[in-house]
């Protein structure tokens, strides 16, 4: 039986045990909003029935996800969509439903305006209505805490000779200072890569090594956001995560599963061994730690699965992958790394992904007071029903809303 074994188990090192636990029981992972709303594919958006009609009932429904996973405590907020008119009053329902804001989602996509670019745009008119945007965006973070200012920009070019590449780099990078120059001394802008869509000749930020460069450009308090849907097949993402680590420049993940591409479906569900060697490479250099200032995001939808169902399943997903992360032996595999032993290396590391965490967990969550199986609980709550057979009427929120 290996370390990794007993440690799981209960069994021979109690220290390396407790060290994990401890690790595990830290983590938190920040929801979105949006991912309560109905959403889907551009055939077909399936509604379901209790589906919140606002911002306040959206809070109410990550609170649940909060209430039963126990590391669920902040909610990501996306403007225009969750615009109120009093964002004091909706920090304090935050509060009252377990939970807090988390990052402001700033949205470049749903305006006629932005067809050929927003901070990127030829017309100073446009690329200024742009940067306005954000700036509201920052006061909304003023007024309910939120640290984090998180930019993704659709903008892009179809097809060559459309515009300037360098030109609308030299846009983006006047229209990113003046955002930057506008945040609080505790706030930071954290920027967003996609390697293609909604364009499909050039995306302005189509990659982490343009982000970063942007953000070493903006200063200190400009980090890269990792989407795990925003790479070309066959990426290797956690040799981005390392490399973003080294740099100090990690600043929040966008956890998300895909097939093809930007599927956003449950983390974990598509290939969940490369989601533990991404929260290998998380683990072993210390970016768990909540002075770390990476910060776990989930940006995903459902929409044939029920909402916090499947937000609850994304977080258990990423859990068990954590957990397994923290069980490699890592005084082990560093001696088979230096004596060249490959495969001892290998199987110390596969190891750990191949032990069944799931009751190591169960017990953490007991241990708390929560139920050993969040999902279940949930359901068993009746929840679902009240909600159904309360939000009727008003419109249910989704994409645009």
């Amino acid at each position: 039986m290996t370390a990794t074994d007993t440690t799981a188990r209960g069994g021979a090192s109690a220290d390396a045990r407790a060290d994990v636990v401890a690790a595990l029981r830290a983590q938190t992972i920040e929801v979105p909003s949006w991912a309560f709303g109905n959403s889907g594919t551009r055939f077909k958006v399936f509604p379901h029935a209790g589906v919140p009609r606002d911002p306040y009932e959206k809070l109410a429904d990550a609170g649940q996800v909060n209430l039963y996973t126990g590391i669920a405590p902040r909610v990501s907020l996306h403007i225009p969509w969750d615009k109120v008119e009093d964002y004091d009053d909706l920090a304090r329902h935050a509060k009252e439903q377990g939970v807090s804001i988390g990052a402001i989602n700033s949205n470049l996509f749903q305006d006629d305006d932005y067809m050929l670019g927003s901070l990127t745009h030829a017309s100073p008119r446009i690329r200024a209505k742009a940067v306005a945007h954000h700036l509201e965006c920052i006061e909304i973070m003023r007024a309910t805490g939120s640290r984090d200012l998180k930019i993704w920009l659709p903008d892009g070019t179809n097809y060559p000779g459309q515009d300037s590449i360098s030109g609308r780099q030299d846009r983006l990078a006047e229209s990113l200072a003046e955002i930057y120059a506008a945040l609080g001394a505790d706030q930071r802008l954290i920027l967003e890569y996609k390697f293609f869509e909604p364009y499909t000749y050039t995306m302005d930020i189509p990659d982490w090594g343009t982000s970063l460069l942007h953000c070493l450009a903006l200063g200190e308090r400009a980090m890269v956001v990792l989407d795990t849907g925003h790479h070309a097949p066959n990426t290797n993402i956690e040799f981005i995560v390392a490399q973003l680590l080294r740099a100090g420049r990690l600043g929040a993940f966008d956890f998300n599963s895909r097939f093809y591409a930007d599927d956003d479906m449950m983390v974990g569900a598509a290939d969940p061994f490369q989601l533990f060697r991404i929260m290998y490479e998380i683990t072993s250099n210390g970016a768990l730690a909540a002075d770390s200032g990476v910060s776990f995001m989930l940006d995903q939808n459902h929409n044939i699965e029920p909402k916090i169902q499947g937000q609850i399943r994304s977080i258990m997903n990423i859990q068990e992958a954590t957990a397994k992360a923290l069980l490699v032996d890592a005084e082990a595999l560093l001696a088979a790394q230096l004596a060249g032993d490959v495969l001892g290396a290998n199987s110390l590391f596969m190891d750990a992904y191949n032990t069944d965490v799931r009751p190591l967990l169960a017990d953490i969550r007991a241990a708390q007071g929560l139920a050993p199986d969040p999902i279940a609980a949930f359901t068993a709550s009746g929840y679902v029903a009240k909600v159904a057979a309360e939000r009727v009427g008003g419109t249910q929120a989704g994409w645009g809303a």
